[in-house]
């Protein structure tokens, strides 16, 4: 088969700090994130979404949480990196969508800024990304804001023989 679809979900809760770092693009907020690396929702779930997409696992296979070498990491090096295991498996990302669900920060003066910064990282235009944000209408973790999520779908294409 040459299309291929992938979800992934992340989730983080708020911690000190004041800002949040959305699709790569730091946020001002009244708190930061309590994370391994930058505990950036959106890429995280991007990154799941591709590796499951192409049978690769998921983030905490390949970056996880207890190797130093990510600790405070930018997590737009995961999404560079699984990019790259992509295109050794002759895969190209045809297109993203995802959804952030948090009470704040609200994203809608940055919304186009996170698009072109994760379309820039996947090598797509800025139409090639979806970008949704949401509330849980003050129910949950994400309503009482103790935290915020985010959710990923993609399609990806073969269009090589996996690279040896």
């Amino acid at each position: 088969m040459n299309i291929r679809v992938g979800t992934g979900f992340d989730a983080h809760a708020f911690g000190p700090g004041d800002s949040v770092a959305l699709g790569g693009v730091r946020i001002a907020h009244s708190h930061g994130v309590v994370a391994h690396s930058d505990g950036d929702v959106i890429l995280h779930a991007l990154c799941d979404a591709l590796l499951g997409a192409a049978g690769l696992g998921d983030i905490g296979q390949h970056f996880p949480d207890t190797d130093l070498r990510w600790k405070g990491v930018a997590s737009e090096r995961f999404v560079t990196a699984v990019r790259e295991m992509l295109r050794q498996h002759g895969y190209v990302v045809g297109n993203v969508d995802l959804t952030l669900l948090a009470q704040a920060p609200r994203i809608s003066a940055h919304r186009e800024a996170i698009r072109e910064n994760v379309a820039r990282l996947l090598g797509l235009e800025a139409t090639g990304v979806n970008l949704k944000a949401t509330t849980t209408e003050y129910l949950g973790f994400i309503g009482r804001a103790e935290g915020l999520a985010a959710l990923a779908t993609v399609l990806i294409e073969r269009i090589a023989a996996p690279s040896t």
